[in-house]
């Protein structure tokens, strides 16, 4: 057994169906009175419906929240939770919901409350992402983990198709780089293992069949077993780069990451073999960016970053922005390779 370090994730998770019921007593567990509830603006329906369930324990909504999150969001959301008196935030939706709260919870030391509608599981983690000027930065500070998850299976039944799909996708990211971070350890890398495994089972299943309950609760379960590896281990290229393409491109955030992922898997496999035999084996493949482009082809993701809006012309600054920081990867961080790396993704080849 080689030697590690174990830093676990303080929180409460709250996992089933009909979960939701239990917000207004996890408020009070909390020792708050006065919530805001947060959504984004597809959300916004869902977002009030439960600031009535939670009559006087909630002062407001606000259901502006937005991909990447915005640094002028953040801080409009902040200056109307003091204006009401807020002492808490209550997030129900996506990743740019829950990152709202995260940076809400940055600026403010507000309790969380995240309520995930997608497998984003930014809910899961200690980093906070933050946009301004076209750049995204993250952070990584226990300040931002929420301090109780309520995931309830009911709510992602009717999470459309293809997020279903992408979203998966950019959980398994999540656990794939936790397997080759320069932190993992043993504990990580079984739950990271599980993880995949759930989301390569229920995705398919759920491109057939997206009301299948027992599916969707697999791929919540798969999903918070990602997310949970990646807040306690470090992030590498694959991350780096969807930050950069989505913060400097304003891309999708869950498609970009399915689109990066197998490549990213490509110039880190030579450095990370034993992880991506892994990722190979769970995948029923000989390989772990194939078998990763392939589970996505089947289930109709994006394939290409030409697909969602990127210009060819563009790749090069994106190149030059994620070579800005260095951060711990496997592989040596090479401005050429990168950009070799963002070429094929663009085209959409299939990896060699």
């Amino acid at each position: 057994m080689q030697p590690f370090i174990f830093n676990s994730l303080p929180g409460r998770v709250i996992f089933g169906r009909g979960t939701l019921s239990q917000v207004a007593s996890e408020i009070e567990n909390l020792g708050c009175s006065k919530a805001l509830v947060l959504t984004g603006p597809s959300q916004a329906a869902t977002g009030e419906a439960l600031r009535a369930d939670l009559g006087n324990a909630a002062v407001g909504l606000y259901s502006n929240a937005r991909m990447h999150t915005p640094v002028n969001v953040t801080e409009e959301a902040v200056e109307l939770a003091r204006t009401l008196g807020a002492g808490c935030v209550v997030a129900i939706g996506g990743g740019s919901t829950v990152g709202l709260a995260k940076a809400i919870a940055l600026r403010t030391d507000f309790p969380q409350i995240v309520i995930p509608t997608t497998y984003s599981g930014s809910e899961a983690t200690t980093i906070v992402g933050q946009t301004e000027n076209g750049i995204k930065t993250t952070q990584k500070t226990l300040k931002v983990l929420p301090e109780v998850i309520i995931y309830d299976v009911d709510l992602t039944l009717t999470l459309p198709t293809q997020l279903t799909m992408t979203s998966g996708i950019n959980a398994m990211a999540h656990a794939i780089e936790a397997l080759y971070a320069v932190d993992s350890n043993p504990i990580t890398d079984m739950v990271a293992e599980q993880g995949i495994a759930r989301l390569a089972c229920a995705l398919p299943i759920l491109s057939k069949d997206p009301h299948n309950s027992e599916a969707r609760s697999d791929a919540l379960y798969g999903a918070w077993a990602c997310a949970y590896c990646v807040g306690i281990v470090s992030l590498a290229l694959h991350h780096k780069l969807c930050h950069t393409l989505g913060g400097t491109l304003n891309l999708p955030h869950s498609e970009t990451h399915t689109v990066i992922l197998p490549y990213a898997v490509v110039y880190n496999t030579p450095y990370a073999v034993d992880a991506m035999a892994k990722v190979a084996r769970i995948l029923g493949s000989t390989s772990a960016a194939q078998g990763i482009y392939d589970l996505a082809r089947t289930l109709g993701a994006p394939s290409s970053l030409r697909e969602l809006g990127a210009k060819e012309e563009d790749l090069e600054r994106v190149a030059d922005v994620a070579m800005t920081k260095t951060y711990p990867n496997p592989g040596p961080l090479d401005r050429g390779k990168i950009l070799s790396l963002l070429k094929d993704a663009y085209e959409g080849k299939r990896p060699a």
